[in-house]
This record gives structure tokens, C-alpha cells and sequence, in this order.
């Protein structure tokens, strides 16, 4: 099936999708029958009926992979570079009907969705260029007795498991380099967001990617059937975005078979901004760093932090921007903040806020949400918020700006890194020796600078501590699907 711009409607559009799963180059069925809804969440109704694969499916998806791999082994890097240039050149080409499916199924706006459709592709760009790159070394033994070939070959059939919050990047991120180093997979989608991913598997197809290099198997059984497979033996990879309670599990399965594992989980990014900083820069890069995907990404600023001197001019700017945004369901026109995915994250966003307000914060500003049903929850910006606030210690997963006041830095970097998570962190300053003391200092993978976007193919993502385990993108991004082999041979 061919996913193409048709400039269909919303119903039409998604009735052209595949809600198969995906298993050996076949569309087919769960085995049982089974089958679940997708949501939009905008409106709470069905937007379509997706096949639920259960342990038999998986298990299917699983020896499909196996099958095809020592043949996806042995193709050339050009051959698989190819084929992701091809899978890059269709994102662009379908970027409207997908960045529509993407919405109907996920709620952020349209225009944002088109963004995402864009940067899923460049992942696939990247790793096509990558592939032909994989290299090897050849010396000797310092006795010179023996010639040193070593070699990098890909870690077998893996397991792919992606969110529902970036449901196609997420995908594109894990199968790019997947693909670029001979790997087979076996693909989890987010329930939430099945429709995106299927897509993406029928545009690989149609790019030329074999039958059974790339298995789909969307499920809401997901506690059934991942274990079994990932303690078989034969997946010897697992890549995993999402939270990090789930990824402590996932790492304990993957133990009992020494799987190589990448894990992308939680965070609880600081964002600081010092009395020396632009404010207009400082505005513009909280507010990106906030309100990207209606806050319902893993890089948001969770605790914003501004130092006393600017901070009620800082706070009042933000407010205002975050006030005057429009919320709606993102398919319509100029609609700028979406829905939140489900009823169990708007309770979540409430109860966080609710919690906070009961310690003494207080309400800046707060949006208006439409009187439409659907997961709305009003873009809000918080101060005087309690140190022992719930909103401080987790992922608050929404529109929700929490600003917090400092006075030093050294305040601020013991403040920035008392939590569990490391993803990323942001620092706005004009002063150099400040930006860079500040950066090294902060317990976190990656930082911006001056900006509120960290995220891009061409840079390794990933965080410490609590928030994970391994890279994805950059030159490193492929390494996490290679392996080492090395060849000794006796001189003379």
C-alpha cells in the first residue's frame, strides 16, 4: 500500500493507511484477531482500528528477522544507502499527508507536524551517507609478530521500541541506522500513535527496503509479549525511548541474554538564564524549549531558572507569549498548541499544577482552551514555586512554564543538578567564560547555548545519569548497531 499526497481529508486520508501489522513483507492480521482504537485527541474518538499483535505475532516478527538477516548482512553499504536516500526523497514528497496522519493520531498542530515529517527524513539522509563510512583498522602487534584486522560488522536482528510524542523521528531515528549497518528489526510502536509508524513501513517498501528487514508489530500487549522475545536469544539489540521506569525493566530483561542495549529516557532539564543574558534571546529560546510539542517531549524545560535581577522581566515576557497562544485541535488554521495525548496526561499536567499551587506558587498567566472536548490544557506559567513541588521532581509532560528565582550560580548549578535525570540542559549568558564553566558543569548530555533547541541528526543525542544509556545520531548514532570483530594473522 502507497502512502501518497493525495490532499485527502482528515477520514479519507487515514482510511488509505495500512492497520495491519507488518511481518516478513506481508500485511496480515493479529493471529488471535485481536485489534485496538486509535484515538484522536483532540475530539477523544476513533479514528481507526489497528491490528494488536500478541506473543505468536511477535515471535513471527521476531523469526522474519532472523530469516533475512544474514542476507541484509551481506548487501553492500551503497545498496542500503540507496535505499535510505530513496525513503528520504518520499518523507519529502508525502511531508503533507503524513504530517496529517501524524496529527489526526498524535494532536500536535499541523505546521509542527510538517517540522517533524522534515527532521524524521534528515535521519535517514544522514544514515544514508553514513553507511558507506563504516570502518575497520589494520596493524600490527607491538612484538610484531602478528597483523591486527579489525573489522566492524552489524549486531543482528534488533528490537526497536518507540513514544508516542515524536512517532515519526522516533522511528526514523532508530530504523536510519539500523538499516545503514545491516541490521534487521523488530518494530513496537507507541498505541497511541500506530498509524505513523505503518505508514513509515509502507514507504519503505515502496523506497525498496526486502521483505523482513523491517517487522511491525503495533500492540497494547506489550508487558506479554516483549519479555518472551527479548529472553529468546535471538534479538541480540535493543534501542528504547520512553520513560525511565519502563526502561529499568526493559534493561533487567535484556540482562538475562547480555543484550547490547541504547536507552533514550527521561528528563528534567534545567534552563538558566543569567542577568547578563539578551532577553529577547531568552524568551525565544524558553519558550522553544517549552512549548515544542505542547511540552510533551523529554527535552523540555521542566524547571526554568532566572537569575533575581531579570527574572520579573524574564517571567512577565514569557507570560505574555504563552497567554496569547491559540489552542485547538491542529489540524484547523492557526491553531499553535494542541491537545496532550490522552485523559491519563491531562490528570497528570492538573494534578502536578494543583500540587504546586497548594505549596504557595502562584499563576502568572494561563491560556484559554476550547470548549470542544479533547485533552486541552491551557499554556501556564508558574513563580514562586516550593522547592518540594511535584512539578520539580518529574516530567511535567505539558504547557506548563515553572520559573523558579536565583541569586548565584553556584545556587542555580546545585539547584540544576539535584535530580536523577541528565538529558539536557540550557544556559543563556553573554559571557563566554561563564557560558562554558556553566556547560561543563551541568550534569547532562547535551546542552544549549543560547538556544532552545538541542535536537538534530547530525549531533549525538542522549543523556546521563537516569536518562539513559548510548547515542543516537551524530557519527556515533550508528556505532550503537555495530559490532567489533577482530582478525589475528601470524607475520611471515
Amino acid at each position: 500500500m502507497t502512502i501518497t499526497n493525495t490532499h485527502l481529508g482528515p477520514a479519507e486520508l487515514l482510511s488509505t493507511v495500512p492497520t495491519g501489522l507488518f511481518i516478513g513483507g506481508q500485511w496480515r492480521p493479529a493471529e488471535d484477531g485481536a485489534t485496538f482504537a486509535v484515538h484522536n485527541p483532540a475530539t477523544g474518538g476513533v479514528i481507526a482500528d489497528v491490528s494488536d499483535a500478541g506473543i505468536a505475532d511477535a515471535q513471527d516478527a521476531v523469526d522474519a528477522a532472523a530469516a533475512a538477516q544474514t542476507d541484509w548482512a551481506a548487501t553492500s553499504p551503497r545498496q542500503r544507502a540507496d535505499i535510505l536516500r530513496r525513503a528520504y526523497d518520499l518523507l519529502l514528497e508525502r511531508a503533507d499527508d503524513l504530517a496529517l496522519i501524524m496529527t489526526s493520531e498524535m494532536g500536535k498542530p499541523l505546521a509542527e507536524a510538517k517540522a517533524e515529517v522534515n527532521y524524521a527524513a534528515e535521519f535517514f539522509r544522514w544514515f544514508s551517507e553514513e553507511a558507506p563510512r563504516i570502518d575497520g583498522s589494520y596493524g600490527q602487534t607491538p612484538d610484531g609478530n602478528t597483523r591486527v584486522l579489525v573489522m566492524r560488522r552489524p549486531v543482528g536482528p534488533c528490537l526497536l521500541i518507540t513514544p508516542w510524542n515524536f512517532p515519526m523521528a522516533m522511528g526514523t531515528r532508530k530504523i536510519g541506522p539500523a538499516i545503514a549497518a545491516g541490521c534487521t528489526m523488530v518494530f513496537k510502536p507507541a498505541p497511541q500513535t500506530p498509524l505513523s509508524s505503518l505508514a513509515l513501513a509502507a514507504l519503505l517498501t515502496e523506497a525498496g527496503l526486502p521483505d523482513g528487514v523491517l517487522n511491525v508489530i503495533p500492540t497494547t500487549r506489550a508487558e506479554q509479549i516483549i519479555e518472551p522475545i527479548m529472553t529468546g536469544g535471538v534479538l541480540r539489540k535493543m534501542s528504547f525511548t520512553g520513560s525511565t521506569e519502563v526502561g529499568r525493566i526493559l534493561l533487567a530483561q535484556a540482562a538475562r541474554t547480555v543484550m547490547r542495549t541504547s536507552m533514550e529516557l527521561g528528563g528534567n532539564a534545567p534552563f538558566i538564564v543569567f542577568d547578563d543574558a539578551d532577553l529577547d534571546t531568552a524568551v525565544d529560546a524558553a519558550f522553544a524549549a517549552k512549548m515544542r510539542n505542547m511540552g510533551e517531549a523529554c527535552t523540555a524545560a521542566n524547571r526554568i531558572f532566572a537569575q533575581r535581577s531579570v527574572a520579573e522581566q524574564f517571567t512577565s515576557r514569557l507570560a505574555d507569549r504563552m497567554a496569547g497562544l491559540i489552542v485547538g485541535d491542529g489540524t484547523e488554521d492557526g491553531v499553535q498548541v494542541g491537545p496532550l495525548i490522552d485523559q491519563p496526561s491531562l490528570n497528570k499536567v492538573s494534578r502536578l499544577v494543583e500540587d504546586a499551587l497548594s505549596k504557595g506558587a502562584r499563576i502568572v498567566a494561563q491560556g484559554q482552551v476550547p470548549d470542544t472536548g479533547g485533552y486541552f490544557y491551557p499554556p501556564t506559567v508558574l513563580t514562586d514555586i516550593a522547592a518540594d513541588s511535584e512539578l520539580l521532581h518529574t516530567e511535567i509532560f505539558g504547557p506548563v512554564a515553572a520559573v523558579r528565582t536565583f541569586d548565584t550560580e553556584a545556587e542555580v548549578l546545585t539547584a540544576a543538578n539535584d535530580t536523577d535525570w541528565g538529558l539536557v540542559g540550557y544556559v543563556v549568558t553573554n559571557d563566554l567564560n561563564r557560558a562554558l564553566r556553566v556547560s561543563e558543569a551541568l550534569e547532562v548530555g547535551m546542552v544549549g547555548l543560547n538556544t532552545g533547541i538541542v535536537s538534530n541528526p547530525a549531533a549525538p543525542f542522549g543523556g546521563v545519569k537516569q536518562s539513559g544509556l548510548g547515542r543516537e545520531g551524530g557519527r556515533v548514532g550508528i556505532d550503537e548497531f555495530l559490532e567489533y570483530r577482530y582478525l589475528a594473522i601470524p607475520s611471515g
